[in-house]
């Protein structure tokens, strides 16, 4: 049996228990006799990840959940294949990522990005539950509130567990967000609110999708608002932009006359 590499207590993260980067961020919680999966990652690490959840002794008939925070593809990919070797786990997410899950939408989900040459396989899998804000998880005795935090994406789910919030792509240790992108579905105003529920929140933890767990800085999310604030305003953010200010100084000084410089 392999040592459980626990980050807190009952949290397994699989990059850490490999000791090496599988991709993205994938959880084991685990409680009693139950335990889920806060996504999965690629089909190329699903045998390693698999593998390792056999040599911690977690009996993989006792998998609950397969829980997607979202439908990106670097996220979901291995679902599909998760729910075969495991078909008593239960698949949840959000109704948005359900939609795209069960069709195997290509563009949204980032698995088709033809001006950079990527096309990756989008296996079609069904949600068997879908969740939304105010919902509750139970693993064994831990309890796991659903949050809502669109923004990066419209099916972004982050999900507390008392001082951690399990929060998905909105913000990483760097102070970096998920990728903002018109194609996508992001929304900037979501995206800042968003990122303001976890800033007022009262939680200590930040277990991102990507990157390392960190400790929450108010300071660090409020320099991440502001800067999205500034993107809400700048032709470079394309339709993800709610205006663009040049226009208006420029309907101004073409109503006054005023000639563009020699």
């Amino acid at each position: 049996m392999q040592p459980r590499r626990e980050v807190f207590p009952n949290v397994i993260e699989m990059n850490q228990q490999a000791r090496r980067r599988l991709g993205c961020c994938v959880y084991l919680v685990h409680d009693a006799n139950e335990w889920l999966l806060m996504d999965i990652g690629y089909e190329d690490t699903l045998d390693d990840i698999i593998k390792l959840i056999r040599e911690m002794d977690f009996p993989l008939a006792n998998c609950k959940y397969l829980i997607a925070t979202h439908a990106d593809v670097d996220h979901v990919q291995a679902l599909k294949r998760a729910k075969e070797i495991m078909p008593q786990a239960q698949v949840v997410g959000h109704r948005h990522a359900a939609k795209l899950l069960a069709t195997g939408e290509r563009i949204m989900t980032y698995a088709e990005i033809a001006a950079q040459g990527i096309s990756i396989p989008m296996p079609r899998v069904e949600i068997e539950k879908t969740i939304d804000e105010g919902d509750v998880l139970e693993i064994g005795g831990l309890k796991i509130d659903v949050w809502h935090t669109p923004g990066h994406a419209p099916a972004q789910l982050s999900f507390r567990m008392g001082k951690l919030l399990f929060s998905g792509d909105n913000i990483y240790r760097d102070g970096c967000v998920g990728n903002i992108d018109a194609h996508h579905g992001s929304d900037l105003p979501s995206f800042i609110k968003s990122l303001k529920r976890i800033r007022d929140s009262n939680v200590e933890w930040l277990l991102p999708s990507h990157g390392p767990i960190f400790r929450k800085d108010n300071a660090q999310l409020q320099q991440t608002i502001e800067r999205l604030d500034q993107y809400q305003h700048m032709a470079d953010f394309g339709t993800c932009a709610i205006d663009w200010p040049l226009l208006d100084e420029w309907d101004d000084e073409l109503a006054r006359g005023e000639p563009s410089p020699a």
